[in-house]
């Protein structure tokens, strides 16, 4: 791979945590950023080789540190300095090494031979030569979260770490600490491992923390036992999340939709969930397509609905998401009657309907003070080639129609509105994929929208909107 496409790529290192307690490292510079990596190596508890001398600026204050006056405590003189210059051998023993020296081409010589060796490296602001990069941290021992643009924007990750520090609290290191001496007990007294995640879920997002963060920690302790005492009957039983998805761009999910998915044990979802919104359901959760797409359904609904009843009856927290809006032509009534029928809790969480999305996205209002003082959602689905709908009441004025599924029968319902009444001139909008970074918008009139149809490779799932709301794309198209 070169150095340019493997800059091009989306994602290039893996975060992982290295364990360099007691092992040596190797740190060949003198610079501001040597003793920056040396001082997050000190704090990992590992022992360091310097070539350079320890009167340089940047060392002096490294070794007048907390961080060293640290390290020192557990382990002896975690730093030795040696003034020459690097040789190959120099890396014998190493479990790390850092080029950190103001001459690139040594740095690359030192990155060449440690690569040979399998050793990871780490080439200061030079993310192409190393192996091994240094992310912006936010220390709250034993919980550490890094931030990493994989070498490509480090300004960047420190303004989010800045960011992300002031939201997580600094008591919060404690409140892991609790946690892992209970870890035993809560096996034995939760025997699986749903139960064990939504017993920590509660403790976490409840009074211990609250306790913990006040510096109560004794009254936290007998919070957590008293908890645990109450056994497992209290996190056994299941429940389903009825999400919707939105049309597609993951920004336009509630928080409260968010938080249900990355909390659901298991998935299930339908073909018109957008990937970056699946992607942000829960890491481990299990994840089941069931369609649909027209006349193909990975699962029929009745199968669906039992699945939901079959998975919360296990005690699991089952998501089901479904683009769009779960109640606008998304059969969520059907299911959730069925989980009543069964006695098995559910929560709703409504979603932007495609209809809104993809209009506000196209930079058509669905309403308008000049143009209509209504809306209607209908679906163009077509059964046996055609559509029963009450046309006749389509055809008002100052209404704005809206079609879901109707691409396939496009030529039918403009057709029939002609046919009913609506003049030809009409204005009709086409918007595929809408709210995603494929949305692709056609307009024309109900007289030749088919036509135009056929000029352009429109891709489900695509919306309709008829009405002279379409007029002012134009002017309002914001996307441009």
């Amino acid at each position: 791979m070169t150095d340019a496409s493997r800059a091009d790529q989306a994602w290039t290192f893996l975060p992982v945590s290295l364990d360099v307690t007691g092992k040596t490292c190797l740190l060949v510079g003198e610079s501001s950023q040597a003793a920056r990596k040396a001082e997050l190596l000190l704090k990992a508890g590992a022992v360091i080789e310097i070539i350079g001398s320890p009167a340089a600026p940047a060392f002096a204050k490294l070794q007048a540190s907390s961080s060293l006056k640290l390290a020192n405590t557990n382990s002896g003189n975690p730093l030795s300095f040696s003034i020459k210059s690097f040789q190959v051998s120099d890396l014998d023993g190493k479990a790390l090494v850092i080029a950190a020296t103001e001459d690139t081409t040594l740095n690359g010589f030192i990155a060449e031979q440690a690569k040979q060796r399998q050793l990871p490296v780490n080439v200061v602001e030079n993310p192409r030569l190393s192996s091994l990069i240094f992310p912006s941290i936010i220390d709250r021992k034993p919980i550490l979260v890094s931030i990493s643009s994989s070498g490509n924007a480090p300004v960047l990750t420190r303004l989010l770490r800045n960011q992300l520090e002031a939201t997580i609290p600094h008591g919060i290191g404690q409140l892991a600490r609790l946690a892992g001496r209970f870890r035993d007990q809560a096996r034995k007294v939760l025997p699986t491992v749903n139960q064990r995640r939504r017993f920590w879920e509660a403790i976490f997002s409840g009074t211990l923390a609250d306790l913990v963060y006040a510096g109560r920690l004794q009254k936290a302790e007998q919070h957590l036992h008293d908890s645990l005492e109450q056994g497992a009957s209290i996190y056994a039983g299941g429940e389903v999340y009825l999400v919707g998805a939105g049309p597609g761009d993951p920004d336009l999910l509630t928080f409260r939709a968010l938080r249900l998915m990355r909390q659901a044990d298991v998935v299930l979802y339908d073909r018109l969930v957008a990937t970056p919104v699946l992607d942000l359901v829960r890491r481990d959760a299990e994840k089941i397509n069931v369609g649909k797409a027209r006349s193909q359904h990975t699962l029929p609904q009745q199968d669906i609905n039992h699945l939901l009843v079959t998975l919360a009856k296990q005690g699991k927290r089952v998501l089901r998401l479904k683009g769009g809006d779960p109640f606008i032509f998304g059969r969520g009534g059907e299911e959730i009657d069925q989980l009543a029928e069964h006695n098995i809790p559910f929560q709703v969480v409504p979603g932007i309907t495609a209809a809104s999305g993809c209009a506000a996205y196209a930079g058509i209002p669905l309403t308008h003070r000049d143009y209509s003082q209504s809306v209607r959602f209908v679906t163009g689905h077509l059964k046996n080639n055609s559509c029963d709908l009450p046309w006749p009441e389509f055809v008002q004025a100052s209404q704005t129609l809206v079609f879901y599924m109707g691409l396939l029968g496009l030529p039918l319902i403009a057709a029939q509105l002609v046919a009913h009444g609506m003049r030809t001139d009409m204005p009709v909008a086409l918007v595929s994929k809408g709210t995603t970074p494929q949305q692709q918008v056609v307009c024309g009139t109900l007289g030749n929208i088919v036509s135009k149809l056929e000029e352009h490779q429109v891709a489900a799932p695509t919306i309709i909107i008829v009405g002279d709301v379409v007029k002012l794309r134009e002017k309002l198209n914001w996307l441009k």
